[in-house]
């Protein structure tokens, strides 16, 4: 645990480092630790969002699946009642 929080704490200081070098060169003062986590954190919510679409797209079919094959038994009950009675007849 302490080798991950030390790579990733070296990690955000040399980004730390590379934005302040980026902004004394007036390319960009847009590339910190708190820039990187949100737009990381923005990318985790779209992929969440994205999870939740198929997670709902996945149910509504197997909803659709469930409905189609009560319906099949509903009607192959409704042939097997009268061969059932013509089964105790004969």
């Amino acid at each position: 645990m302490d080798t991950q929080k030390t790579l990733i704490n070296t990690a955000l200081t040399g980004l730390d480092h590379l934005g302040y070098r980026l902004d004394q060169l007036a390319i960009t003062a847009r590339l910190n630790r708190h820039n990187a986590a949100a737009f990381l954190m923005a990318g985790q919510h779209h992929l969440e969002g994205e999870w939740d679409s198929l997670q709902a797209r996945f149910d509504r079919r197997k909803a659709g699946l469930d409905a189609m094959r009560q319906s099949l038994e509903a009607r192959i009950e409704l042939i097997r009642k009268p061969l059932r009675r013509l089964r105790g007849k004969v």
